[in-house]
Protein backbone atom coordinates (compact mmCIF):
# COMPACT_ATOMS: atom_id res chain seq x y z
CA UNK A 1 0.00 0.00 0.00
CA UNK A 2 2.65 2.46 0.80
CA UNK A 3 4.65 1.58 -2.83
CA UNK A 4 0.89 2.61 -4.00
CA UNK A 5 0.50 5.47 -2.34
CA UNK A 6 4.01 6.84 -3.42
CA UNK A 7 3.24 5.64 -7.17
CA UNK A 8 0.34 7.85 -7.27
CA UNK A 9 1.56 10.93 -5.59
CA UNK A 10 4.43 10.86 -8.17
CA UNK A 11 1.79 10.19 -11.08
CA UNK A 12 -0.23 13.26 -10.04
CA UNK A 13 3.01 15.55 -9.49
CA UNK A 14 3.56 14.46 -13.21
CA UNK A 15 -0.12 15.27 -14.31
CA UNK A 16 -0.12 18.77 -12.38
CA UNK A 17 3.28 19.61 -13.77
CA UNK A 18 1.73 18.97 -17.72
CA UNK A 19 -1.41 20.35 -16.82
CA UNK A 20 0.55 23.67 -15.41
CA UNK A 21 2.82 24.19 -18.58
CA UNK A 22 0.23 23.22 -21.31
CA UNK A 23 -1.93 26.33 -19.12
CA UNK A 24 0.50 28.85 -18.88
CA UNK A 25 2.67 27.63 -22.43
CA UNK A 26 2.44 30.59 -23.96
CA UNK A 27 4.72 32.81 -21.83
CA UNK A 28 7.31 29.88 -20.71
CA UNK A 29 9.08 30.39 -24.02
CA UNK A 30 11.78 32.74 -22.49
CA UNK A 31 11.88 30.95 -19.00
CA UNK A 32 12.52 27.50 -20.73
CA UNK A 33 15.34 28.88 -23.48
CA UNK A 34 16.74 30.42 -20.13
CA UNK A 35 16.96 27.84 -18.54
CA UNK A 36 18.07 25.29 -21.62
CA UNK A 37 20.91 28.44 -21.84
CA UNK A 38 22.10 27.97 -18.40
CA UNK A 39 22.19 24.60 -18.23
CA UNK A 40 24.68 24.47 -21.16
CA UNK A 41 26.60 27.70 -20.19
CA UNK A 42 27.14 25.99 -16.85
CA UNK A 43 30.62 23.38 -17.52
CA UNK A 44 32.35 27.03 -18.94
CA UNK A 45 31.40 28.99 -15.84
CA UNK A 46 32.64 26.40 -14.07
CA UNK A 47 36.17 26.53 -15.77
CA UNK A 48 36.02 30.56 -15.37
CA UNK A 49 35.83 29.83 -11.42
CA UNK A 50 38.43 27.66 -11.49
CA UNK A 51 40.84 30.63 -12.85
CA UNK A 52 39.95 33.04 -10.01
CA UNK A 53 36.78 34.53 -10.91
CA UNK A 54 33.38 34.81 -8.52
CA UNK A 55 30.54 32.63 -9.67
CA UNK A 56 28.85 35.93 -10.76
CA UNK A 57 31.61 37.07 -12.39
CA UNK A 58 31.54 34.34 -14.62
CA UNK A 59 27.93 34.16 -15.50
CA UNK A 60 28.02 38.38 -16.60
CA UNK A 61 31.21 37.36 -18.90
CA UNK A 62 30.15 34.07 -20.44
CA UNK A 63 26.17 35.81 -21.20
CA UNK A 64 27.95 38.91 -22.47
CA UNK A 65 30.36 37.04 -24.85
CA UNK A 66 26.99 35.08 -25.91
CA UNK A 67 25.47 38.07 -26.57
CA UNK A 68 27.17 40.02 -28.63
CA UNK A 69 27.93 36.50 -30.76
CA UNK A 70 24.45 36.17 -31.53
CA UNK A 71 24.28 40.43 -31.98
CA UNK A 72 26.80 40.09 -34.56
CA UNK A 73 24.80 37.24 -36.46
CA UNK A 74 21.82 38.83 -36.48
CA UNK A 75 23.43 42.07 -37.55
CA UNK A 76 25.63 39.89 -40.56
CA UNK A 77 23.89 36.92 -41.54
CA UNK A 78 19.71 37.66 -40.22
CA UNK A 79 19.08 40.15 -43.35
CA UNK A 80 20.60 37.27 -46.00
CA UNK A 81 18.56 34.84 -44.56
CA UNK A 82 15.69 36.88 -44.44
CA UNK A 83 16.62 37.59 -48.25
CA UNK A 84 17.05 33.77 -49.17
CA UNK A 85 14.00 33.03 -47.25
CA UNK A 86 11.39 35.74 -49.17
CA UNK A 87 12.90 34.99 -52.72
CA UNK A 88 12.55 31.43 -52.46
CA UNK A 89 9.05 31.93 -51.04
CA UNK A 90 8.37 33.89 -54.54
CA UNK A 91 9.94 31.70 -56.79
CA UNK A 92 9.07 28.68 -55.50
CA UNK A 93 6.02 27.74 -57.51
CA UNK A 94 8.09 28.51 -60.74
CA UNK A 95 10.97 26.57 -59.29
CA UNK A 96 8.33 23.71 -58.78
CA UNK A 97 7.21 24.24 -62.36
CA UNK A 98 10.99 23.94 -63.74
CA UNK A 99 11.78 21.15 -61.61
CA UNK A 100 8.67 19.67 -63.37
CA UNK A 101 9.89 19.87 -66.75
CA UNK A 102 13.80 18.57 -65.74
CA UNK A 103 11.60 15.20 -64.15
CA UNK A 104 9.51 14.96 -67.51
CA UNK A 105 12.37 14.98 -69.62
CA UNK A 106 14.39 12.34 -68.12
CA UNK A 107 11.11 10.03 -67.22
CA UNK A 108 10.12 10.29 -71.20
CA UNK A 109 13.78 8.64 -72.02
CA UNK A 110 13.36 6.33 -69.08
CA UNK A 111 9.30 5.19 -69.04
CA UNK A 112 8.88 5.17 -72.91
CA UNK A 113 4.88 4.12 -73.19
CA UNK A 114 4.14 4.55 -69.60
CA UNK A 115 5.18 8.34 -69.27
CA UNK A 116 1.89 9.52 -69.72
CA UNK A 117 0.46 8.35 -66.82
CA UNK A 118 3.03 9.06 -64.79
CA UNK A 119 3.21 12.63 -66.12
CA UNK A 120 -0.32 12.99 -65.53
CA UNK A 121 0.05 12.25 -61.91
CA UNK A 122 2.90 14.49 -61.45
CA UNK A 123 1.00 17.73 -62.84
CA UNK A 124 -1.38 17.22 -60.17
CA UNK A 125 1.13 16.83 -57.72
CA UNK A 126 3.08 20.00 -58.87
CA UNK A 127 -0.11 21.98 -59.45
CA UNK A 128 -1.62 20.61 -55.78
CA UNK A 129 1.44 22.42 -54.11
CA UNK A 130 1.55 25.27 -56.41
CA UNK A 131 -2.29 26.37 -55.32
CA UNK A 132 -1.95 25.52 -51.81
CA UNK A 133 1.64 27.72 -51.38
CA UNK A 134 -0.30 30.87 -50.58
CA UNK A 135 -1.81 29.20 -47.97
CA UNK A 136 0.67 27.35 -47.00
CA UNK A 137 3.08 30.46 -46.50
CA UNK A 138 0.30 32.04 -45.24
CA UNK A 139 -0.93 30.04 -42.25
CA UNK A 140 3.03 30.07 -41.48
CA UNK A 141 3.27 33.16 -41.07
CA UNK A 142 0.22 33.79 -38.87
CA UNK A 143 1.41 30.93 -36.72
CA UNK A 144 4.45 32.65 -36.41
CA UNK A 145 2.46 35.85 -35.44
CA UNK A 146 0.38 34.12 -33.03
CA UNK A 147 3.85 33.08 -30.98
CA UNK A 148 5.32 36.09 -31.01
CA UNK A 149 2.25 37.59 -29.69
CA UNK A 150 1.83 35.73 -27.07
CA UNK A 151 5.28 36.25 -25.21
CA UNK A 152 4.06 39.27 -24.52
CA UNK A 153 6.35 40.49 -27.55
CA UNK A 154 9.76 39.78 -29.14
CA UNK A 155 11.57 42.43 -26.36
CA UNK A 156 9.93 40.46 -24.19
CA UNK A 157 11.68 37.40 -25.23
CA UNK A 158 15.45 39.21 -25.67
CA UNK A 159 15.12 40.76 -22.48
CA UNK A 160 13.60 38.07 -20.30
CA UNK A 161 15.70 35.53 -21.35
CA UNK A 162 19.15 36.48 -20.56
CA UNK A 163 17.90 37.58 -16.94
CA UNK A 164 16.97 33.91 -16.17
CA UNK A 165 19.71 32.48 -17.55
CA UNK A 166 21.72 34.99 -15.65
CA UNK A 167 20.38 34.40 -12.22
CA UNK A 168 20.10 30.46 -12.71
CA UNK A 169 23.71 30.17 -13.30
CA UNK A 170 24.41 32.05 -10.25
CA UNK A 171 22.04 30.16 -8.32
CA UNK A 172 22.77 26.68 -9.98
CA UNK A 173 24.54 25.09 -6.80
CA UNK A 174 22.80 26.58 -4.13
CA UNK A 175 18.83 25.42 -6.65
CA UNK A 176 20.87 21.97 -6.54
CA UNK A 177 21.31 21.77 -2.79
CA UNK A 178 17.79 22.95 -2.06
CA UNK A 179 16.18 20.39 -4.38
CA UNK A 180 18.31 17.39 -2.98
CA UNK A 181 16.74 18.63 0.71
CA UNK A 182 13.57 18.24 -0.37
CA UNK A 183 14.00 14.42 -1.59
CA UNK A 184 12.27 11.76 0.48
CA UNK A 185 15.35 10.29 2.90
CA UNK A 186 14.75 6.79 2.30
CA UNK A 187 15.11 6.90 -1.44
CA UNK A 188 17.56 9.87 -1.84
CA UNK A 189 20.38 7.85 -2.79
CA UNK A 190 18.13 6.44 -5.77
CA UNK A 191 17.29 9.58 -6.89
CA UNK A 192 20.55 10.81 -7.40
CA UNK A 193 22.01 8.19 -9.26
CA UNK A 194 18.38 8.54 -11.36
CA UNK A 195 19.06 12.16 -11.47
CA UNK A 196 23.30 11.52 -12.71
CA UNK A 197 21.69 9.29 -15.42
CA UNK A 198 19.07 11.52 -16.46
CA UNK A 199 21.73 14.70 -16.74
CA UNK A 200 24.22 12.62 -19.06
CA UNK A 201 21.47 11.92 -21.28
CA UNK A 202 19.87 15.19 -21.04
CA UNK A 203 23.69 16.96 -21.68
CA UNK A 204 24.34 14.92 -24.32
CA UNK A 205 21.42 16.47 -26.03
CA UNK A 206 21.66 20.14 -25.08
CA UNK A 207 25.05 20.48 -24.88
CA UNK A 208 26.62 17.86 -27.05
CA UNK A 209 24.24 17.53 -29.77
CA UNK A 210 23.81 21.77 -30.08
CA UNK A 211 27.66 21.50 -30.64
CA UNK A 212 27.01 18.63 -33.61
CA UNK A 213 24.14 21.05 -34.85
CA UNK A 214 26.18 24.19 -34.60
CA UNK A 215 29.49 22.51 -36.61
CA UNK A 216 27.10 20.77 -38.86
CA UNK A 217 24.75 23.90 -40.05
CA UNK A 218 28.37 26.02 -40.51
CA UNK A 219 29.55 23.19 -42.50
CA UNK A 220 26.40 22.81 -44.71
CA UNK A 221 26.02 26.59 -45.12
CA UNK A 222 29.40 27.30 -46.51
CA UNK A 223 29.83 24.03 -48.04
CA UNK A 224 26.52 24.10 -50.06
CA UNK A 225 27.22 28.54 -50.45
CA UNK A 226 30.30 27.40 -52.13
CA UNK A 227 28.80 25.30 -55.10
CA UNK A 228 26.99 28.24 -55.72
CA UNK A 229 23.70 26.79 -54.78
CA UNK A 230 21.13 29.68 -54.95
CA UNK A 231 19.49 29.76 -51.18
CA UNK A 232 22.00 27.56 -50.04
CA UNK A 233 22.45 29.51 -46.63
CA UNK A 234 18.84 29.57 -45.99
CA UNK A 235 19.55 25.44 -46.60
CA UNK A 236 22.38 24.68 -45.09
CA UNK A 237 21.69 26.63 -41.84
CA UNK A 238 18.23 25.11 -41.70
CA UNK A 239 19.42 21.20 -42.44
CA UNK A 240 22.52 22.09 -39.37
CA UNK A 241 19.70 22.90 -36.75
CA UNK A 242 17.27 19.97 -37.90
CA UNK A 243 19.75 17.33 -36.87
CA UNK A 244 19.18 17.50 -33.57
CA UNK A 245 16.75 14.29 -35.18
CA UNK A 246 19.51 11.81 -35.98
CA UNK A 247 19.17 11.46 -40.27
CA UNK A 248 15.80 13.24 -40.44
CA UNK A 249 17.20 16.76 -40.63
CA UNK A 250 20.09 15.48 -43.04
CA UNK A 251 17.38 13.59 -45.42
CA UNK A 252 15.34 17.19 -45.92
CA UNK A 253 18.06 18.84 -46.33
CA UNK A 254 19.10 16.76 -48.70
CA UNK A 255 16.04 16.58 -50.52
CA UNK A 256 15.54 20.19 -50.81
CA UNK A 257 18.64 20.83 -51.66
CA UNK A 258 18.73 17.97 -54.75
CA UNK A 259 15.95 19.80 -55.86
CA UNK A 260 16.82 22.98 -55.92
CA UNK A 261 20.23 22.20 -57.55
CA UNK A 262 18.37 20.20 -60.14
CA UNK A 263 16.03 23.33 -61.00
CA UNK A 264 19.79 25.14 -61.19
CA UNK A 265 22.54 23.48 -63.17
CA UNK A 266 20.25 20.78 -65.05
CA UNK A 267 21.92 19.46 -67.06
CA UNK A 268 25.31 19.93 -65.40
CA UNK A 269 25.66 16.84 -63.42
CA UNK A 270 28.99 17.81 -61.88
CA UNK A 271 27.30 20.36 -59.91
CA UNK A 272 24.23 18.75 -58.81
CA UNK A 273 26.63 15.95 -57.72
CA UNK A 274 28.76 18.28 -55.98
CA UNK A 275 25.76 19.80 -54.03
CA UNK A 276 24.97 15.53 -53.07
CA UNK A 277 29.00 14.85 -52.39
CA UNK A 278 28.63 18.00 -49.88
CA UNK A 279 25.71 16.12 -48.26
CA UNK A 280 27.44 12.71 -48.26
CA UNK A 281 30.61 14.40 -46.54
CA UNK A 282 28.32 15.57 -43.74
CA UNK A 283 26.80 12.31 -43.32
CA UNK A 284 29.80 11.00 -42.81
CA UNK A 285 31.45 13.23 -40.33
CA UNK A 286 28.92 13.45 -38.30
CA UNK A 287 28.07 9.46 -38.04
CA UNK A 288 32.15 8.74 -37.73
CA UNK A 289 33.47 12.19 -35.80
CA UNK A 290 30.81 14.71 -34.76
CA UNK A 291 28.52 12.17 -32.79
CA UNK A 292 30.55 9.56 -31.62
CA UNK A 293 33.03 11.93 -29.79
CA UNK A 294 30.83 14.57 -29.15
CA UNK A 295 27.56 12.80 -27.78
CA UNK A 296 28.33 9.40 -27.70
CA UNK A 297 25.39 6.93 -26.75
CA UNK A 298 24.31 8.90 -24.02
CA UNK A 299 20.88 9.94 -25.19
CA UNK A 300 19.83 6.37 -25.20
CA UNK A 301 16.94 7.27 -27.91
CA UNK A 302 16.26 5.41 -30.98
CA UNK A 303 15.37 8.31 -33.83
CA UNK A 304 12.00 7.00 -34.75
CA UNK A 305 11.12 7.71 -30.49
CA UNK A 306 13.06 10.87 -30.87
CA UNK A 307 10.66 11.95 -33.70
CA UNK A 308 7.54 10.70 -32.15
CA UNK A 309 8.75 12.88 -29.08
CA UNK A 310 9.00 16.13 -31.24
CA UNK A 311 5.78 15.48 -32.72
CA UNK A 312 3.60 14.64 -29.93
CA UNK A 313 5.18 17.82 -27.17
CA UNK A 314 5.26 20.10 -30.53
CA UNK A 315 1.00 18.61 -30.63
CA UNK A 316 0.82 19.16 -27.30
CA UNK A 317 3.01 22.41 -26.07
CA UNK A 318 3.79 24.49 -29.36
CA UNK A 319 6.91 25.49 -29.62
CA UNK A 320 7.57 25.08 -26.26
CA UNK A 321 6.93 21.81 -26.59
CA UNK A 322 9.43 21.55 -29.60
CA UNK A 323 12.25 22.87 -27.16
CA UNK A 324 11.96 20.20 -24.54
CA UNK A 325 10.84 17.35 -26.52
CA UNK A 326 13.88 15.51 -26.62
CA UNK A 327 15.36 16.53 -23.02
CA UNK A 328 12.16 15.19 -21.83
CA UNK A 329 12.27 12.05 -23.84
CA UNK A 330 15.83 11.21 -22.65
CA UNK A 331 15.01 11.81 -18.70
CA UNK A 332 11.85 9.25 -19.48
CA UNK A 333 13.88 7.10 -20.98
CA UNK A 334 15.77 6.58 -18.12
CA UNK A 335 12.97 6.53 -15.82
CA UNK A 336 11.41 3.82 -18.26
CA UNK A 337 14.99 1.65 -17.95
CA UNK A 338 14.90 1.55 -14.18
CA UNK A 339 11.44 1.13 -14.38
CA UNK A 340 11.86 -1.83 -16.28
CA UNK A 341 14.98 -3.32 -14.44
CA UNK A 342 12.70 -2.70 -11.06
CA UNK A 343 9.89 -5.21 -13.28
CA UNK A 344 12.41 -7.90 -14.00
CA UNK A 345 14.11 -8.45 -10.80
CA UNK A 346 10.27 -8.03 -8.86
CA UNK A 347 8.03 -10.95 -8.41
CA UNK A 348 5.62 -9.93 -10.67
CA UNK A 349 7.47 -10.84 -13.29
CA UNK A 350 9.42 -13.76 -11.79
CA UNK A 351 6.51 -15.15 -10.49
CA UNK A 352 6.78 -18.53 -8.42
CA UNK A 353 10.52 -19.01 -9.74
CA UNK A 354 11.51 -16.67 -7.30
CA UNK A 355 9.59 -18.55 -4.46
CA UNK A 356 11.77 -21.61 -4.82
Amino acid sequence: MRMERQVLFWLLALLLTVLVIGALRDILLPFIIGIIVAYALNPIVDQLMKSGLSRTAASAIILAVLISLLAVLLVKVAPLLFYQAQALAVALPDQLNHLRTVIEAIAREQLGPRFPEFSAALDQAVKSVSENWTNIASVAAKSLWDQLRSLFNLVSLLLVTPLVAFYMLVDWYPMLEKIDGWLPREHAQTIRRLAGEINSAVSAFIRGQGVVCLILACFYAVALSVTGLEYGLLVGLATGILSFVPFVGWALGLLTALGLAVVQFWPNATQIGLVALVFAIGQALDAAVLSPKIVGSKIGLHPVWLLFALLVFSYLFGFVGILVAVPVAAAAGVLVRFALKVYLESDVYKGGAAQR
